[in-house]
């Protein structure tokens, strides 16, 4: 994933990370922990009317220079490039979201990242119920601590592993992704879907979410969630209220509508 914008000391420098960071797993843990506390995901841009642009050059200019946030394909895709500076191996997947009544295609993106012979999951993308650090794909059906959250990767039918989260005490579908390799333009059609069918609801809703060392802070809609170690606050909001819960909770203003 290459852009000739990006720079890996501006990436650092708009995840607050401090060091040295180099080819390791634990590089790529704390990597991806910086990011995860400091970029918000958020459809902003789709509820201005807007079709979220693949644009390499576009990703870095909007989420480093401009310090706004990004659903799966920009928040993975800015992630990938540092990886790729650093020299760490990585390739992208296609995931099926699991989180809906009905059948879903395979919209989502997670990245496999390659380290000493390990491979593992890592996703920034998945919004309220996404992982924390990466996930080593040979620890199968075993419950995984990330904080106050677990999760859990199990092999399925035909190659496919299953991601799940314990919510309320219950394991809970997230997505099905298998291993095979996916150029970043195979992401395009779902990135049209996500940013202009009626049925998605990066379309039907405004959503941010963004995570911290408690747990996260989720905005959908009309709803405002903090969860904070296990334990959820939630309130409804009335719409003028959301600008101000996007400054003052996620750093974000609401772009103008096209």
């Amino acid at each position: 994933m290459y852009a000739e914008n990006f720079s890996l000391s501006e990436y650092l420098a708009r995840i607050r990370y401090k060091g040295t960071p180099t080819a390791d797993i634990g590089t790529v843990a704390s990597l991806m922990r910086h990011q995860l506390f400091t970029v918000p995901f958020e459809n902003l841009d789709v509820q201005a009317g807007k079709i979220v642009s693949l644009v390499p050059e576009d990703i870095v200019e909007k989420l480093v220079r401009r310090k706004r946030g990004g659903y799966c394909y920009e928040v993975n895709g800015l992630f990938a490039m540092a990886l790729e500076a650093l020299g760490i191996p990585y390739r992208f997947a296609a995931a099926r979201p699991m989180i809906y009544p009905a059948r879903r295609p395979r919209t989502h993106m997670v990245l496999i990242v390659t380290v000493d012979g390990d491979e593992w999951l890592c996703d920034l993308g998945f919004g309220s119920y996404g992982i924390r650090a990466p996930m080593r794909l040979s620890a199968l059906d075993v419950e995984i601590r990330q904080d106050d959250d677990s999760y859990m990767l199990s092999p399925i039918d035909n190659g496919f592993y299953l991601l799940q989260a314990k919510i309320d005490g219950a394991w809970a579908n997230q997505y099905a992704f298998d291993l095979s390799y996916q150029e970043w333009v195979d992401f395009a059609p779902a990135n049209h879907l996500n940013s202009t069918h009626p049925d998605s609801i990066f379309v039907q809703k405004t959503i941010a979410m963004v995570m911290n060392e408690a747990g996260r802070k989720i905005l959908a809609g009309d709803s405002f969630k903090i969860v904070a170690h296990g334990q959820t606050e939630k309130r409804t909001i009335a719409w003028e209220e959301t600008v101000g819960i996007l400054a003052h909770e996620f750093g974000l203003t609401m772009p103008p509508r096209v």
